[in-house]
């Protein structure tokens, strides 16, 4: 039975929380994030950058909530494995509640199905429903609301929307479901919202399905796939990768927008667009696990957008190729604690030269395993020539800084040379060595410090951690001088407790401007491992890899002094040098079918 509950008025957004506790639902087509409160606070539809539906994490109305009655209660969770399906779990004082969470997978581009199924598991159990979606970040009001028993259906902006209990709910001010659902100890209830840009005219879809299909679908993703001590995060690593890449092709670097980096300093930034670097870090990690799907999406997107565009590529892009739209602060939300809402990115106007370095690198690597057709090895040469016209010309570098002549950008383009030069018939492969060492002997002129270590840029003396990678890849052989300085100054100078911060951008303590990068910690462990060193690689590793909250996520950046995520959430190329990290330092490898 259900007990309906009739309001006057939509209860205001919850306060949002500490980004540790959020769990990510995903289907590769868009995601949602889920609160330990049972209130999904995230959720764009239909598809990654469009506007949220619930955007509660920003100060929005939009909301879905499914939390116990009982309000004194401890809060767990896991993913079930082998899925990006979560379980809430509640400790009440009189019993037992969990719930499973997921988006239907695989996704459909045009159709959301969002699953909610509560298990009362020792005693009866009653758990409070509020649904109250709002399109256009809560700004459109829900209409044409209809209710048959169990059934509610209604339309937000553009969307239709339907949603199934199985148990008749009310329904409150503004057309907002809201009720208490109960459910005998030992049994289930099945909750069902789809949203969708088309009338939803057919028969609801049956939960069991549903879940069966959802399950089966994760499981021919992700299984067999990892061992090893780090099997399981691993594992999760390249679940978080799969859920946000479109079939075909297209990443997004994160699922959010607008959350901040540091409190009030200004750096909040909307990453719901795939970036050049992220697919290529995702393909290498990818190949190097022998997920080859996640790999040939990247080389799809990359040869696409070099193609299509030469010289002129973008840092980043929409998930299906388009241009990323322009910065614009949301002035009618409070946005997340400590930054304004925001949407769109500046970053579509810059030049990142280290981008055709990371398309080379992630190509070759494709060549290598059989994987590049003639479309691909045609914007690998693209890509070449273009370092080959362009090198000399000032970038904005990885972090999307003002253009300068950055070292790193320079020496990944000779790591990318070196990469397709293996791969290449003879006259282009010496040719691109050729090109590779011009580029190396003017970076010693300009960029090489008097101790030996490799600067941040021409004009620039400082440390960087970008400068981890090049040797990484490959720029320089194995114990080159240079490669071993700036290792040593870069982990010498830029480490607090174990975790890695980008540069010092002042004369402040490290800490004081921006949070630890959590990238750059992986690439100290990778560094060290290279050089040698297994156990400060292994210190590395596993002390960043804990860099997360209880549902394994991370975020860019990481304050160490509070050990909270600061950023977006997930950050997509954590997880992926987390994973080939893993795999390098033989904490995962491979499974074999049975």
């Amino acid at each position: 039975m259900a007990r309906n509950e009739r309001t006057s008025r939509s209860e205001a957004p919850h306060s949002p929380n500490v980004l540790r506790e959020y769990a990510l639902l995903a289907d590769g087509q868009r995601a949602a994030l889920v609160g330990p409160d049972g209130n999904i606070v995230w959720l764009c539809a239909p598809r990654w950058a469009d506007p949220p539906l619930f955007s509660n994490l920003l100060g929005g109305r939009g909301s879905y909530l499914v939390t116990p009655t009982n309000r004194r209660f401890v809060w767990g969770g896991q993913y079930q494995p082998e899925s990006l399906i979560w379980i809430n779990r509640w400790v009440t004082t009189d019993g037992i509640i969990e719930t499973r969470e997921a988006l239907a997978f695989p996704g459909d581009d045009q159709r959301v199905v969002l699953l909610r199924q509560v298990h009362a598991l020792d005693q009866d159990a009653a758990v409070r429903v509020q649904l109250d979606p709002r399109a256009d970040f809560g700004r459109e009001p829900i209409r044409q609301v209809r209710q048959d028993g169990g059934l509610w259906c209604a339309q937000t902006g553009n969307l239709y929307l339907r949603h199934s209990s199985g148990q008749p709910l009310g329904t409150g001010a503004g057309g907002l479901l809201c009720g208490e659902l109960r459910v005998p100890a030992g049994g289930r209830a099945d909750l069902v919202l789809e949203i969708s840009t088309r009338p939803l005219d057919d028969e609801p879809p049956q939960p069991p399905e549903l879940w069966r299909i959802t399950e089966k679908s994760w499981q021919r993703v992700l299984h067999p796939l990892s061992r090893g001590t780090a099997g399981r995060d691993a594992v999760f690593a390249y679940t978080v990768l799969r859920g946000l890449t479109r079939p075909g092709g297209g990443m997004v670097a994160a699922v959010t927008a607008g959350l901040p980096e540091r409190a009030l300093g200004g750096r909040n930034y909307d990453y719901r667009y795939a970036w050049i670097r992220d697919q290529a870090f995702a393909g290498q990690a990818a190949a190097l696990i022998g997920r080859h799907e996640l790999l040939d999406d990247a080389v799809a997107f990359l040869t696409d957008r070099v193609l299509a565009e030469g010289d002129r590529l973008a840092p980043a892009y929409t998930i299906d190729g388009g241009p990323v739209p322009p910065e614009q602060e949301l002035t009618f939300l409070p946005g997340y604690p400590g930054a304004k809402a925001r949407t769109g990115n500046w970053v579509g106007g810059q030049f990142q030269l280290d981008a055709y370095g990371e398309v080379l690198l992630v190509l070759a690597t494709a060549a290598s395993h059989g994987r590049l057709e003639a479309t691909s090895w045609q914007a690998l040469t693209l890509a070449a020539q273009v370092i080959e016209e362009r090198w000399q010309q000032a970038d904005s570098g990885i972090w999307e800084l003002p253009a300068r002549q950055w070292t790193h950008s320079k020496l990944t383009c000779v790591a990318g040379l070196r990469a397709a030069a293996r791969i290449a018939p003879g006259g282009l492969a010496g040719r691109w060595v050729a090109l590779a060492d011009t580029i190396v002997a003017d970076t010693a002129a300009h960029a090489l410090h008097p101790s030996g270590r490799w600067q941040r840029a021409y004009d620039d003396p400082r440390v960087d951690s970008a400068l981890l990678l090049p040797g990484i890849r490959g720029a320089l052989p194995e114990g080159d001088p240079r490669t071993e300085a700036t290792r040593r100054a870069v982990l010498a100078e830029l480490q607090q407790d174990g975790y890695l911060y980008r540069f010092r951008p002042d004369r402040r303590p490290l800490g004081d401007a921006e949070g630890a990068f959590l990238l750059c910690g992986f690439a100290a462990a990778l560094a060290e491992w290279q050089a040698g060193d297994a156990v400060a690689a292994n210190r590395w590793f596993e002390r960043n890899r804990a860099g997360c909250g209880p549902p394994g996520l991370f975020t860019e950046e990481f304050d160490v002094a509070q050990r909270q995520l600061r950023g977006n959430l997930p950050q997509a190329f954590v997880h992926a040098l987390m994973l080939e990290t893993a795999v390098r330092l033989g904490h995962a490898a491979p499974c074999t079918a049975d």
